[in-house]
């Protein structure tokens, strides 16, 4: 299977602060696939010290892989088995599961989201503020949403800083939050303890937030039955849900889940952690990491799937390459190209037929 790749960094309008730290920006890998006939595109997003992906891993991880790949395979839920079998890890998997879903798209001269007999058109997204000094939260939020038209501002809390800063910055940006209506969703990243997440989640409920986000860190869903138990707002997994396997084990534990492509490792597995949340009741979000315009139409060619959706991370780009899905009236609708629908001008080439 032919592939090219190329790395471009991706600076953000605002740096991103979430718990765990801070991000100015990413190097994201782009590949196309030739699949079907067809020239597919794909993203690998941002390097992080979590899994210590980046763009060196994906393409040391796909080139031996897609080399020795059989000319005739073209079942793309047999390419991803084997793949993570062959061990690609996640966002390099979501990069080539994108690219060939586009390519199928594209060599059924279909919109991704027609193929999965799906509305174009899903909730509204909301747009993220990460934790600053209230006085900057004061600034940005009001920017952000007269620039967006948002309906739903998600805050970021667990700050290392404690609850008081939490408090701050949350208040800070619902005042700033209230002329433009928006409602308030809040994730923590997993940056409280289970006393500060009981402790939070009645202040937040107070002042009429809508869910909270990963209250835990990862690894600690053995106290999540406790607070699930006391709860006064849905609670949705994000860090402790990769895979369709892991829904099973959140089902008595949460109200619902955010799969995001780059932890699932694309669409094919996205369809099977939807169904698996369905099937224990649980309520479902899509999110995203640091991606451009490619990866955000991949995920909104689903959104029609989801409760909740959270594909905003293209809106804080200051040169997103690609063009893709767009923003009306607040919601991420994806086009009527084939494939998702995202484009690189001049890239990728014609393979060189």
């Amino acid at each position: 299977m032919q592939v090219t790749f190329t790395r471009l960094f991706l600076s953000k309008r605002y740096p991103l602060r979430i718990s765990r730290g801070v991000s100015a920006g990413s190097e994201n890998l782009f590949l196309a696939v030739r699949f079907l006939g067809q020239a597919g595109l794909g993203e690998l997003a941002g390097t992080t010290t979590e899994d210590g992906e980046n763009c060196d891993t994906g393409i040391a991880e796909l080139t031996p892989f897609l080399a020795t790949l059989p000319a005739d395979q073209q079942s793309i839920q047999a390419i991803w088995q084997l793949a993570r079998s062959a061990g690609v890890r996640p966002r390099a998997l979501a990069a080539l599961d994108m690219a060939l879903w586009d390519a199928l798209g594209k060599a059924a001269k279909m919109p991704l989201w027609k193929i999965f007999g799906l509305a174009p058109r899903a909730v509204p997204t909301s747009l993220t503020i990460g934790i600053n000094p209230p006085e900057i939260t004061r600034e940005r939020v009001p920017e952000i949403l007269h620039r967006t038209k948002a309906k739903f501002l998600k805050v970021k809390l667990g700050s290392p800083d404690g609850l008081e800063a939490d408090r701050e910055h949350f208040l800070a940006a619902k005042q700033a939050a209230a002329p433009f209506g928006a409602v308030i969703r809040v994730d923590a990243n997993g940056g409280w303890s289970l006393a500060h997440a009981l402790q939070m989640q009645t202040w937040l409920a107070e002042r009429g937030v809508d869910y909270i986000e990963q209250p835990l860190v990862k690894g600690a869903e053995d106290q999540l039955p406790e607070l699930f138990r006391k709860r006064v707002l849905p609670i949705y997994a994000d860090e402790s849900c990769w895979f369709a396997e892991d829904v099973p084990k959140l089902a008595d534990r949460v109200d619902g889940i955010n799969l995001k492509l780059m932890k699932c490792g694309g669409l094919t597995e996205a369809l099977r952690i939807v169904a698996a949340a369905r099937a224990h009741g649980l309520k479902t979000m899509i999110g995203c990491m640091g991606e451009s315009s490619v990866s955000i139409s991949a995920g909104a060619a689903l959104s029609a799937l989801f409760d909740h959706i959270d594909l905003d991370s293209h809106l804080n780009l200051t040169n997103d390459p690609a063009t893709g899905a767009e923003l009306i009236d607040g919601c991420v609708i994806p086009n009527d190209r084939p494939g998702h629908g995202a484009v690189i001008p001049d890239w990728p080439g014609d393979f060189d037929k």
